[in-house]
């Protein structure tokens, strides 16, 4: 019952920080999302249709995450990729 509990709250936790803008903290509750699926998981405490349902809404807190940090590097640029690419304007490995 903990670890639903925990999962709710980590998820909840997530929404909240991807609508205030927050990529690394929110990316740090999806992660807990996910071990807490583990567990549940590992612990057989979810059914095969469940787990599925579990899944998506993990991956939905991800892709919202994604998305977030592709928003905030195209603001900002991409600084990082400047420094990827070499005086000829091919990126460099």
């Amino acid at each position: 019952e903990l670890l639903l509990t925990l999962f709710n709250l980590y998820e909840q936790e997530a929404t909240q920080l991807t609508e205030r803008g927050l990529v690394l903290p929110s990316l740090d509750y999806v992660m807990k999302c996910s071990h807490t699926f583990n567990l549940l998981d590992a612990r057989g405490v979810i059914s095969v249709t469940e787990r599925t349902r579990y899944i998506a809404r993990i991956r939905h807190l991800a892709r919202k995450v994604a998305h977030l940090y592709v928003e905030q590097r195209e603001k900002l640029g991409f600084p990082l990729l400047k420094d990827a690419v070499s005086s000829t304007g091919s990126p460099t490995s």
